[in-house]
This record gives structure tokens, C-alpha cells and sequence, in this order.
């Protein structure tokens, strides 16, 4: 199935997220962050995309990793405030709260963060222009593309209670991982899908933990 950029997309999607009740949590003791789903058109078609980054080899933490523009809230920040910052920073797309059309379930990491997943229409084929000391490489993938029945891939053979989920994208090349497949998987389940599915109990691998 394909998913073409248009209002009636977002109309779907907006009406998908008024049905659905999140699921926040509450613990001091991890670190609030935020991070955006950026949907977007194709560089070369209709096609709807969500942004994917390449974290800057040079970071302290999660060097090289696929990654969702994100990061921590500064402070007096909400998590929509801290979003729409982080992909300006990030990816060089401005827009306002407007373009918030919902927010998914929060993820504590094995990192000890709580994620915030902020759902952005960024418009039909923004200008991305990447800040090279935190994004290596920025990437279109396709909505279709994380509508593929072999998403998620479950995988249980690291010992711990839940199994670790990833995400294989055929445009990309690569698997992603929980935290960030986790997320992904949501939103294509409850905005695309309507279906309130929880991701929270799923596993990341022993490489994110840190």
C-alpha cells in the first residue's frame, strides 16, 4: 500500500490520533526528551515520508546510530516545544505548533531517558539541510516502506523478558532498533492503522543501553 502526501493523509492520520489515548510516564529518575516523526513528501514523488537521521560519528553517545531528530528537554520546555526545536537544530526544518497533529506513548530507554514521540506535518517537500555536528546523514524513507508485513522483527535471543524489536527498511538498507523501531512501529500502527498498540515493554539492543 502506498501513501500519498496530501491533506486527505493528514486528515486520517489527525483523525487515527483523536482516537487514541497515550500513555505518558511518570519517573524522576529518567530524563525527559522528545523526539519527531517528521512526516514529509518524496524528493522525486507523492510518496509520504517519515525523516530518519544518521547520528554524527563524532557524538559522545549513540555514535552512528539511526536515529529520530530528538533530544533533551532544555529547560521550561514541553515536549512539543523541544521537538519542533530539535528538528530545526537538527535538520533545518522550521515550522510551528500547528503542524503537531499527535503525540504516541512515552519510551523509557535502557539509557535512562523518557521519550516523547511528537508526530510533525512538515509540508510538501521542506528544504532539509543537516547540522554535520550531530547528523551524518539525513534520510527520506517511505511510508510504505514501514508498512511491510515483515515490520516488526521480533528477536529473543539475547536473554532478557521481552524480545528486541527492530525494524528492517528495504529503501534504507539497514535494520533500526529499538528505541527508534519501537516508535516507528507505534505510529505506524496507531496513525496509519488505527490501532492502539503498545511498544513500551519491548526490548533494545545491549549496544543502546549505554
Amino acid at each position: 500500500m502506498e501513501f500519498e502526501f496530501n491533506q486527505e493523509l493528514r486528515r486520517r492520520i489527525s483523525g487515527n490520533f483523536m482516537r487514541f489515548e497515550r500513555r505518558p510516564i511518570s519517573n524522576d529518575d529518567l530524563r525527559a526528551a522528545a523526539v519527531a516523526i517528521v512526516l514529509v513528501s518524496a524528493e522525486d514523488s507523492a510518496h509520504a515520508c517519515f525523516v530518519l537521521t544518521r547520528r554524527s560519528a563524532a557524538l559522545r553517545h549513540h555514535r552512528s546510530q539511526y536515529a529520530l531528530p530528538g533530544g533533551r528537554l532544555e529547560q521550561g520546555e514541553d515536549a512539543q516545544r523541544a521537538a519542533l526545536r530539535e528538528i530545526e537544530e537538527e535538520i533545518g526544518i522550521g515550522v510551528n505548533g500547528d503542524a503537531v497533529i499527535g503525540r504516541l506513548d512515552d519510551f523509557a530507554t535502557r539509557s535512562g531517558f523518557c521519550i516523547t514521540p511528537v508526530v510533525v506535518w512538515a509540508g510538501n517537500d521542506p528544504r532539509i539541510a543537516a547540522d554535520p555536528n550531530e547528523v551524518e546523514a539525513v534520510f527520506r524513507i517511505p511510508l510504505w516502506d514501514l508498512n511491510r508485513p515483515d515490520i516488526p522483527r521480533l528477536d529473543d535471543t539475547q536473554g532478557t523478558e521481552h524480545p528486541v524489536l527492530s525494524a528492517p527498511f528495504q529503501t534504507l538498507g539497514h535494520e533500526v532498533f529499538a528505541p527508534t523501531a519501537a516508535i516507528l512501529y507505534q505510529f505506524r500502527e496507531v496513525a496509519l492503522r488505527g490501532q492502539a498498540t503498545r511498544v513500551a515493554h519491548f526490548e533494545q539492543p545491549k549496544f543502546a543501553w549505554k
